[in-house]
This record gives structure tokens, C-alpha cells and sequence, in this order.
């Protein structure tokens, strides 16, 4: 079930509210806790009621590997267990890829059927090793399958994020809400909810309109031109913000409806003036996991410079094999932990953790954002091409200079709102830009819940609060125009729900 659907919308997230109110008002916390995960159940079996079995053994193989755990701090114990469910994930995920190559490379011609992949092996795959490691580090106290289950099941974040630790989570499942309402976070879980919607329905779902075209043609080997592949490319790179963005205020506003907080996951990272800023905004409990549970088991930077690297480019490239079973995802991590060891090295000879000339200055500063964004849209073309030779046609035509020439062109095409190229139009063009401005200097969701109520305790966290946060704050408090933006962001959204798309994450 997609929360940007009618199904979810108006049907079964309402129902849940209010019988899981209901539960804690009339029976108890416990009662509550079943309710949600076989409401959770249901929640993943709409999209497919053939892998319940494969989550439901999952969750009893790992909650009893865990306990066994917990009890000896057995290593072999949590091998094991990582292991199965290692080979659970490479089954599923992987065993096409591989074998593909083994048939490619060695003129094999062996054959086997393609496998189905579960919906969200990866990340409910990485949750409970997380937690089999922790048990192993003596982190985790016992808590019943009841709890446990509910912990990996939770449906606002059950799907594609963000990947949860139970230090964060346990406690809230575990506390006392009989009776148990808050207004303030209903309210915040509302708004973030429907600008969420709002992102993703009326802003990424049209964007697609026009970059997916682009990419298919470069995938059929079409001669685009400089101005097209761009367009392509930064239309992409947009639809993949807002779609995510909008996913992670829906899977947050959707728990805090229930009382419970998830951790941020989506931090303005188009902001970013170098790669380690980025990898710190985006995605950030992936970056966590990737960080706390493999860089630093592989030695981190705790073995020189040169291992450090080493232990970078392994983690990058086995998160881009993380994101989906192809070469082109290898790729994409690849330049990620390229642009990681130039980052590092730059601080190294410049002990300079900005990523900015000596003297800091807005040309610089300008510099290194542009260097940045420009390194990222690059790499997001191999994370949306079909394939390897679909992004090198793309990337190909991204450095057609020759183009350039026809500059004012595009500029006249602009002007007069007449197609530019063959795939898009002028409006298209002058959507990307006011994208580009709105990423770069307008506050996020979680900076505006936070100006408009502090009490709601989404804090800030490291980030530092932008200046215009305070101005967009001050304009919505004095008109108190909070409840018609929140209705109409609510209200376009539901009107333009012609189609349900799946959001991008729901493919790894």
C-alpha cells in the first residue's frame, strides 16, 4: 500500500487512528502494540500477500538468533546470523545480477527463472543486523517478540525508511499510553504529512514528466543534444529530492499521528558545498548504518590514510550495491567514494574541512556548492539509467559543448514558451530553476515545524537554522496561514492523485 494513494489515505490510516486510540483509551498499551502489527501486516501484505511468510520468519529467525545473543555474546552465534540474513538479501536481490554476469562473462547460457524481489528486504534486512550486532555489544535489553515485531514492522517506516535502531524506537513502544493523546504532534504529523503529499504528487510526479522521456531515449541510443540531456538529468535529479523528501515527512508525519517520532532522515542535502556534507544530509540513517557497520568494522581511519581510503570505497561501493542489483548502481557508488577520498584529500592538504578557498569568501562558497551539485547530478544519471550504456549515452551528450553555441536559442525558446529540443518545453526549463532556488534557499519541512513549534521537539539537530527560516516563521505566524497551506497542499495533492506512482526508495 503506497501512502499516496486513496486506499491509504482515506481508508486505512483512519481506520488505524482511531482504532488504535480507541485500544489504548479502552483495553491497554499491549493490546495497542498487536493492533499495529497486524495492522502493519496488512499494511505490507496489500502490496503483495505472498511474502508476509518471508517477513513473519524473518522476524522470529532474527528475534530469537538476537536472544540467543543477548544470553552467551556468542561471536559464531552472530555470524550466523548475519549470515542468513545476508543470504537472504542475496537471494532475493542478487542472484539474477550474478548470475547475468556469470552467463555474460563466461557464455554460460545457463538458465533460471528471475526472482520476484520481496518489498523491503533491504531495509527490514538491515534493521534487525543492526540489532543482532548490537545484541552481540551488549546494547539491546530483552524485550518480547510482541515488542519486537512492532519494532521492525512499524508500517510509517516499514516500506523504505528510515532505517531505525531500537535505542530510538524501544522506548516509545514500551511506554504507558493508555488514554494517550497528543494534540501538538497530531497537528505536526498533519502538516508534515500533507506537504509530503504535496512534494510528491504535484512537484516529483510531474518533474518525472520530464525526465523520464530524456532517459529513455538515451536509452535507445537517441543523439541528444547538451540542452536536453541537462534538462533530463537536473529534472531527475529533482524528482528524486522531492520524491524522497516527500516520502520521509509522509513515513514521519504518519508516526507522529501515532505518538511516535522517527528518526530524520532528509536534511536538505542540495545545500551541501562538499560530499561529506552531502552523505551527512542525505539519507542520513543509511549513512549511519553504512558508517557504524561496515566502514568502522573494516578499521575506519584508524589504520592510516591509505586504509582509510581503502575502507571508504569498499563501504560506498557495497551502498551502491545496497541501492539495486546492476552496474550501474556499483557506479554510482563508486563516483560517490571517488568524490569521498578528493574530499578527504583536499582537507588533508588544505586542513580545510569547508571544502572552500583559504579565505572564505561567497565566490567561494559559490565555487564549491556549484562543484558539488554538479558532481552530484553527474552520478545521479548512472542511479537512473536502465543501464550502464544508457548513462554513458546521457553523459555523453551532458559534454557536448558544441551546443553551447546555441545558447540563445534556448534563451529565445524560453522567452517565448516554445518547446526547447524535442522532449522539452520552455515551462520545463523554468520549473527546474525554480527548483534549484527553492532547494538551495528555502528552509526544510523539519526547520519550519521547528519555527512554528519548538514544543514538537523535531529539533534542529547539528544543522545550523537558516536565516530565512526566521522570515518564512514570522509570515506564517502573523497571518496564521499554517491551516490553509497545510489544506491546500492537502487539497491539490488529492486532486492531482490521477495516477499512483510508486515512490523511488520502494525499488530497494
Amino acid at each position: 500500500m503506497l501512502f499516496n494513494s486513496y486506499e491509504f489515505i482515506f481508508i486505512f490510516l483512519p481506520f488505524s487512528l482511531f482504532a488504535y486510540y480507541s485500544i489504548l483509551r479502552y483495553f491497554s498499551n499491549t493490546s495497542a502494540v498487536y493492533f499495529l502489527v497486524v495492522a502493519s501486516l496488512f499494511f505490507y501484505g496489500w502490496w503483495d500477500y505472498r511474502y508476509i511468510p518471508i517477513i513473519i520468519s524473518s522476524i522470529m529467525f532474527n528475534y530469537y538468533i538476537g536472544l540467543s545473543i543477548q544470553r552467551s555474546l556468542s561471536r559464531p552465534i552472530l555470524v550466523f546470523g548475519i549470515f542468513l540474513n545476508l543470504a537472504l538479501l542475496g537471494y532475493f536481490k542478487y542472484v539474477s545480477f550474478f548470475m547475468d554476469n556469470i552467463n555474460l562473462v563466461l557464455d554460460a547460457g545457463i538458465s533460471f527463472q528471475e526472482i520476484a524481489l520481496p518489498l523491503a528486504i533491504s531495509f527490514f534486512t538491515f534493521q534487525q543486523i543492526a540489532y543482532l550486532v548490537d545484541s552481540y555489544k551488549d546494547k539491546v535489553n530483552p524485550i518480547s517478540l510482541r515488542e519486537y515485531s512492532l519494532f521492525v514492522l512499524f508500517f510509517p517506516q516499514l516500506i523504505a525508511g528510515p532505517i531505525v535502531h531500537h535505542k530510538e524506537m524501544m522506548p516509545q513502544f514500551l511506554e504507558h499510553k493508555k488514554a494517550y493523546f497528543n494534540y501538538q504532534m497530531f497537528v505536526t504529523g498533519l502538516f508534515l504529512f500533507a506537504l509530503g503529499l504535496f512534494k510528491k504528487v504535484v512537484i516529483a510526479d510531474n518533474i518525472a514528466l520530464f525526465s523520464t522521456p530524456v532517459f529513455l531515449a538515451a536509452e535507445a541510443g537517441f543523439d541528444l543534444s547538451l540542452w536536453e540531456a541537462w534538462g533530463g538529468a537536473l529534472a531527475y535529479t529533482f524528482q528524486l529530492y522531492f520524491d524522497f523528501s516527500g516520502y520521509a515527512d509522509m513515513a514521519i508525519g504518519a508516526a507522529l499521528l501515532f505518538g511516535i517520532k522517527l528518526p530524520l532522515n532528509f536534511w536538505s542535502p542540495y545545500k551541501s558545498i562538499n560530499i561529506i556534507e552531502f552523505w551527512r544530509r542525505w539519507h542520513m540513517t543509511l549513512s549511519s548504518f553504512l558508517k557504524d557497520y561496515i566502514y568502522i568494522p573494516l578499521g575506519g581511519s584508524r589504520s592510516g590514510e591509505l586504509i582509510k581510503y581503502k575502507n571508504l570505497m569498499i563501504t560506498m561501493l557495497l551502498g551502491g550495491l545496497w541501492h539495486g542489483a546492476g552496474w550501474n548502481f556499483v557506479i554510482w557508488g563508486g563516483l560517490h567514494g571517488i568524490y569521498l577520498l578528493i574530499n578527504h584529500i583536499w582537507i588533508r592538504m588544505t586542513n580545510n574541512r569547508d571544502f572552500l578557498p583559504s579565505s572564505f569568501n561567497w565566490l567561494g562558497l559559490f565555487i564549491s556548492w556549484t562543484t558539488t551539485f554538479i558532481a552530484i547530478v553527474f552520478a545521479w544519471v548512472f542511479f537512473r539509467a536502465e543501464s550502464v550504456n544508457g548513462a554513458f549515452e546521457m553523459i555523453s551528450s551532458m559534454i557536448q559543448f558544441s551546443d553551447l553555441a546555441n545558447a540563445k536559442e534556448i534563451l529565445y525558446a524560453i522567452q517565448t514558451g516554445s518547446e526547447v529540443g524535442h522532449f522539452g518545453s520552455a515551462t520545463g526549463y523554468l520549473f527546474i530553476i525554480a527548483l534549484i532556488a527553492t532547494v538551495v534557499i528555502m528552509p526544510n519541512s523539519t526547520e519550519i515545524v521547528h519555527a512554528l513549534d519548538q514544543k514538537t521537539a523535531l529539533g534542529l539537530g547539528n544543522f545550523k537554522k537558516p536565516q530565512t527560516l526566521s522570515i518564512l516563521s514570522a509570515v506564517l505566524k502573523v497571518h496564521s496561514l499554517t491551516i490553509p497551506v497545510l489544506a491546500g497542499c492537502f487539497v491539490t495533492s488529492i486532486l492531482l492523485l490521477t495516477r499512483v506512482t510508486e515512490f523511488i526508495y520502494f525499488r530497494f
